[in-house]
């Protein structure tokens, strides 16, 4: 299977809502409320939410693609408002990455991630670091391959009223 990654573009903002809302939902449900969850993919997944964030020139965002389909996203800025810590170093925040269920093990995730620790590698950044729920162990073990390690500060990332925590992991180059 030929996975190819492409940098979105405010033209992809109907698909990349589509697999935002999928992907999160797939992942997330039955952590939190319908209501919940429903107003939580309506505030940072509409597409009127993304098409902002595209047009962001410090947010990145790219489709992992299989036959000209898009199956998994990334989503990494330089920003450090969530984890001040980090802000010692020049440091390139993975705020999502998400790949489809049926895609989930063939791979795609890899692609995704070789990518951004090549293109965090080409831009000179000295850390990278992201956010992980707390009981994803799957995702911290996947994380974990990659020599991300756990910082030890958490933060706060409720879904609705309902409270969760992620770690924040982070892996110097």
């Amino acid at each position: 299977m030929e996975i190819n990654i492409r940098r979105i573009n405010t033209n992809d903002v109907a698909a990349l809502s589509a697999i935002a809302r999928k992907t999160f939902y797939d992942t997330f449900t039955g952590t939190c409320t319908e209501q919940d969850m429903h107003d939580f993919l309506e505030e940072n997944y509409s597409e009127a939410e993304l098409s902002k964030q595209l047009q962001d020139d410090e947010t990145y965002c790219f489709f992992a693609e299989v036959e000209g389909v898009p199956v998994a996203y990334l989503q990494v800025k330089e920003d450090y408002t969530n984890f001040p810590e980090v802000k010692k170093w020049k440091a390139l925040e993975l705020k999502r990455i998400y790949v489809l269920s049926q895609y989930q093990g063939k791979g795609v995730a890899q692609k995704l991630m070789d990518f951004f620790l090549s293109f965090a590698a080409e831009k000179k950044y000295e850390a990278v670091w992201l956010g992980v729920w707390e009981h994803n162990m799957r995702a911290q073990r996947f994380y974990e391959k990659y020599g991300f390690a756990d910082s030890g500060y958490t933060h706060d990332f409720p879904i609705g009223s309902t409270p969760q925590t992620d770690k924040w992991l982070w892996k110097f180059l």
